[in-house]
């Protein structure tokens, strides 16, 4: 990763924003933009560089993760909003307006800020550093190639294993530890798995429900792999699919095929969303799609843009996005099929290679 090239980018934003300085809280904007993988850390960024606040757990850590980075570490008689006031008096002697992660920064740590800073005025930022996530870069593409084929092979690992005793927790406990075994670092977050009408609940939680040879499974999982997470959804009918559990996933299918289709730069998100959502309507379900389109992945699981119908962002090359329609029947069952998808410069490349025809989803215990 250049994280050179990132914090200078950064810095160069600051005056475009109005801002002399601006101080990093969020851990995983700290993380983007230098590497470091630790928290209780503060970036602070002027346009003349970046200096890392930290204590002394993380001294060796730095060194180490940032060797191209001053740091200030703090002993255990200080806290950090004296290291802040430390750091203001030695590189923020020209600074008057200091920017902060509105969006991260809780009330009582910006008032402990604002006494760090004395008279200089504290500038509200949005998203400043999410807005330098939304394009990926070449690496990080690679990286999350690498998260989506691990999440693959992992899928198809536990689909050949599936036993007609498993319980939902059992099959996250079997999904994880087999993603580790295949170089992930965890999962990209809690995986959910969700037999039969517990897939009417988009986020559900597993649980003791048991699979048996007439049931269907929804599973969402993702991989972790050097700090990025992929996300995928399938949906299996365990034995032949039933009338109903067909008219749907077809639905479903053909809802997420009509929108990556869509998927190009320029091309309003809420576009992509509506294309979808007119699919399931238009069948009749309309009432069971209840949720957005899909989400940036990077290294959190829910990254900008949003893909929903309230969406005002534009689709531009270098994003990558999820594509996850779905219908979910209360008391019945629940259908989402969900893939990574490359926006690039000429349209869009779906990472995931995973087949998700109705008859790659049918598995016989």
């Amino acid at each position: 990763m250049n994280y050179s090239a990132r914090l200078q980018e950064a810095c160069s934003r600051l005056s475009s924003h109005q801002v002399d300085a601006l101080f990093v809280f969020n851990e995983t904007n700290v993380s983007y933009l230098t590497g470091f993988s630790g928290d209780s850390t503060v970036l602070l960024l002027t346009e003349n560089g970046a200096t890392l606040l930290s204590d002394r757990r993380y001294e060796t850590q730095l060194q180490q993760e940032c060797p191209q980075l001053p740091a200030l570490v703090r002993g255990p008689d200080k806290n950090m909003y004296q290291l802040i006031e430390e750091a203001a008096a030695s590189q923020l002697a020209d600074c008057q307006s200091i920017g902060f992660e509105a969006n991260h920064l809780h009330w009582n740590d910006y008032q402990k800020l604002a006494k760090s800073l004395g008279a200089r005025t504290l500038v509200p930022t949005s998203a400043f550093i999410e807005a330098q996530r939304l394009i990926k870069d070449e690496d990080e593409i690679a990286i999350l190639r690498r998260a989506v084929s691990i999440a693959e092979r992992t899928f198809l690992s536990i689909r050949a294993r599936l036993r007609p005793d498993w319980t939902e927790l059992q099959m996250a406990h079997e999904l994880e530890s087999t993603m580790r075994e295949l170089g992930a670092s965890g999962c990209g977050f809690a995986p959910i798995l969700a037999i039969d009408a517990n897939a009417a609940l988009p986020h559900a939680h597993p649980g003791s429900q048991v699979l048996n040879q007439a049931s269907t499974l929804l599973v969402d999982w993702g991989a972790k792999f050097q700090g990025y997470t992929s996300d995928l959804t399938r949906t299996l009918s365990i034995g032949p699919p039933s009338d109903r559990f067909h008219e749907v996933y077809e639905v479903v299918l053909l809802a997420q095929q009509t929108a990556i289709e869509k998927i190009r730069p320029g091309i309003p998100l809420k576009e992509i969303d509506r294309a979808a959502r007119d699919v399931i309507a238009q069948a009749g379900f309309g009432d069971y799609f209840g949720h957005g389109l899909g989400h940036g992945i990077g290294l959190q699981v829910h990254e900008s843009p949003r893909m929903a119908s309230t969406s005002e962002e534009t689709l531009e090359s270098g994003m990558v996005v999820t594509v996850e329609p779905g219908i979910y029947l209360p008391g019945e069952f629940g259908v989402r099929i969900e893939d990574d998808v490359l926006v690039t410069p000429e349209g869009n490349e779906v990472l995931s290679s995973l087949a998700k025809g109705l008859d790659d989803m049918i598995v016989f215990l």
